[in-house]
């Protein structure tokens, strides 16, 4: 398969990577992690007006109409600067959901507000006992009159304070786990009953515990088909671990990066330490990894809108697997080749690992897609 960037992908790339080297320092992307929103709502709007919050929304819908390899490509440079605004939760995740669900009055009401920057989505789909079983929801929309009434409690949802929509799954028929009776539903982030929990994530980021109480919403908040939810959930989740996996390839890159230019400078002996032997082997090993992990995501990118399901999970899982074993092999032999100042908070090593840590598990570790890429054979 060839991997060669198209000219405008070759342009795409040198821009965000331009970007990312001006205006993302490390000082300034710890002082926006800190910052009461989270990010740089300034940032957002640049985002907005380089076209790279619509590169997955259509022309019609006033973005790009690109693919999923523009995104990688732009989740690759996000990773190499650490990029702490909600891009994964928004421009993937929420213009996936419409997509791949939203009606028309939907995709013509929150697409071009996507593109344009001025509307934020976050996607509640993961239950405190749910794990990475996707059909495990307990949350339950009840009918009522016109409308539903939401009540449960969704875990870990990236960004949703900052969100102006929710999106989350709930059941409205059968059991636990039956992969049939999952629902969608859009609520407004002032919906009464809707609360938030939020709390800092180990990688600067930032997550919420979302309480449903009797929140009520209409019948035209419903995303997709009522009962039928669980196939859109998958196609959305699987775009947010090609985007995972391309953003983690950004970071080893960094990593490995970082680790030569250390072992050039630090002296032992009256001479570099990158001048023994041991050390470049594993320098080596490390730059292997990355670059094997690229192939990989890439390849995810490329498969993510197979027709054939099977041939787009199998990509996906063995992407993911890849990225979670090569993320912990380079994050730690980044952090030894450091030594002690690889595990200080002021090195920026030690914060790429946080966030492949995090990568590692969201939307299913690598064990977990190892055995469901056996199981998809």
């Amino acid at each position: 398969m060839d991997f060669t960037f198209t000219l405008e992908q070759k342009l795409l790339k040198e821009n965000v990577e331009r970007f990312i080297a001006n205006e993302y320092t490390f000082d300034k992307r710890r002082a926006w992690a800190h910052s009461e929103l989270g990010f740089s709502r300034e940032h957002w709007t640049r985002f907005a007006e380089l076209g790279w919050l619509g590169i997955d929304v259509t022309e019609e819908h006033g973005g790009l109409g690109g693919s999923a390899v523009e995104q990688a490509i732009l989740m690759e440079a996000f990773g190499r600067g650490l990029v702490v605004e909600p891009y994964l939760t928004t421009a993937v995740l929420g213009t996936a959901l419409l997509h791949h669900g939203g009606s028309i009055q939907q995709k013509q009401t929150l697409l071009p507000a996507i593109a344009a920057g001025e509307s934020l989505i976050a996607f509640g789909f993961a239950e405190s006992q749910s794990r990475y079983h996707l059909a495990d929801v307990t949350t339950i929309a009840r009918k009522d009159g016109d409308g539903f009434v939401l009540n449960g409690t969704k875990s870990v949802v990236f960004n949703a304070a900052g969100a102006d929509t929710i999106v989350v799954s709930t059941r409205t028929g059968g059991a636990s786990r039956d992969d049939h009776g999952i629902s969608l539903f859009l609520i407004e982030r002032q919906t009464p009953g809707l609360a938030l929990r939020e709390y800092a994530t180990v990688d600067g980021g930032r997550a919420a515990e979302l309480l449903l109480n009797d929140a009520r919403v209409g019948a035209d908040a419903v995303l997709g088909n009522i009962d039928n939810a669980l196939p859109v959930i998958e196609r959305v989740i699987d775009a947010g671990i090609v985007a995972v996996c391309a953003e983690a390839v950004g970071i080893m890159a960094a990593l490995c990066q970082a680790t030569l230019d250390y072992l050039k400078t630090r002296q032992q002996f009256g001479r570099p330490i990158g001048e023994f032997q041991v050390l470049q082997h594993r320098m080596v090993d490390m730059y292997v990894a990355c670059e094997l992990s690229r192939s990989m995501a890439y390849m995810a990118a490329v498969k993510l809108d197979d027709a054939e399901a099977t041939e787009r999970r199998r990509a996906v899982s063995a992407a993911k697997v890849q990225i979670g074993r090569a993320g912990r092999f380079i994050g730690q032999q980044a952090v030894q080749l450091h030594g002690a100042m690889g595990m200080t908070d002021e090195l920026a090593v030690g914060h790429y690992f946080k966030r492949l840590t995090m990568i590692e598990s969201t939307f299913g570790d690598a064990d977990y897609h190892l055995q469901r890429f056996a199981n998809s054979e």
